[in-house]
């Protein structure tokens, strides 16, 4: 029985997979996920902007396959034994309590599938928490319901961030620069292309989560406690997250954005925040804002 079923199993299992592809790809083309923020109606993870984000969407992407696979397997399975092992076709049921070979199989291939799973999930574990040195250093803060983030690394200055109302997000919009609701923010964090980030996260009231999809960045900040994250963005642009951690009424209401940009153009918005000319940090970020909403993706105008 197991022989005839092993033989017959493998081409229904590759015809129901290869349809099962194509349904699911001729689906998700229009709406797979984009960068940066979310996309109304994605299929999967927002595309990757860093290493660590890239190596979690072939992870998910892999166990995925294995999920799908034992999914279809176990399907044909119990067709196979409803069609073969029926009232109709057996009108006596065999007594038989024991067979080693599906035994052995049974115990084996889910070990094997088990490790499959660890290998890539050790290394990308290791990925996460092996701490490059780091060229930026930004401490973020929670509070209800609002971002801080201080650059101790620039004289300390800090930055806060606090969800644009629909009226300051029409202002930008007329300008031309994208302002997503629920997203945008009046003070932008910005980090250099290319260059190793470290946060220092923590909370000066209730817990809350920094999170960036994008990055592959989420971290719990507890109140007395700083943890700790890592990010190396690879492509320029403007990237948004949101507090993931119930925090109280204005939950929903407390976005990250960072704006990733040119070295020089880092160092001239850290350098007129230092000096504490707070205008001149505007418009050097609404002017880089502007070149890339013409030139990227990245972000999608508000709707």
């Amino acid at each position: 029985m197991l022989k005839r079923f092993l033989s017959a199993t493998p081409m229904a299992f590759a015809a129901t997979a290869v349809m099962a592809a194509a349904v699911i790809i001729a689906l998700a083309g229009p709406v797979l996920a984009g960068m940066g923020q979310s996309t109304p109606g994605q299929i999967g993870l927002q595309l990757p902007a860093t290493q660590v984000a890239a190596e979690i969407n072939k992870f998910h992407d892999f166990v995925n396959i294995i999920i799908i696979a034992i999914t279809i397997f176990v399907m044909l399975l119990m067709v196979y034994v409803m069609v073969r092992f029926s009232e109709k076709k057996n009108p006596t049921p065999s007594k038989t309590t024991h067979n080693t070979s599906i035994e052995v199989a049974w115990t084996v291939i889910p070990i094997a599938i088990l490790v499959m799973i660890a290998i890539p999930s050790f290394k990308l574990l290791n990925l996460q928490y092996a701490y490059p040195k780091p060229d930026l250093t930004i401490k973020a803060t929670g509070y209800q319901w609002y971002w801080s983030h201080e650059y101790p690394d620039h004289g300390g200055f800090a930055v806060d961030s606090i969800m644009l109302q629909d009226e300051d997000r029409q202002a930008l919009i007329k300008k031309g620069i994208p302002a997503p609701r629920l997203l945008a923010v009046d003070n932008e964090i910005v980090v250099p292309v290319n260059k190793v980030v470290h946060m220092l996260v923590t909370a000066g009231d209730v817990i809350h989560n920094w999170t960036i999809p994008s990055f592959g960045s989420k971290l719990d900040a507890v109140p007395g406690r700083v943890s700790a994250t890592w990010f190396k963005p690879e492509k320029e642009g403007i990237f948004y997250g949101q507090c993931s951690e119930l925090c109280g009424k204005d939950h929903a209401f407390m976005p990250i954005a960072v704006r990733v940009v040119k070295e020089n153009v880092f160092n001239d918005w850290a350098a007129a925040l230092k000096a504490k000319d707070r205008k001149k940090a505007k418009e050097i970020l609404e002017k880089v804002a502007l070149e890339q909403a013409g030139t990227s993706k990245v972000a999608e105008a508000a709707r």
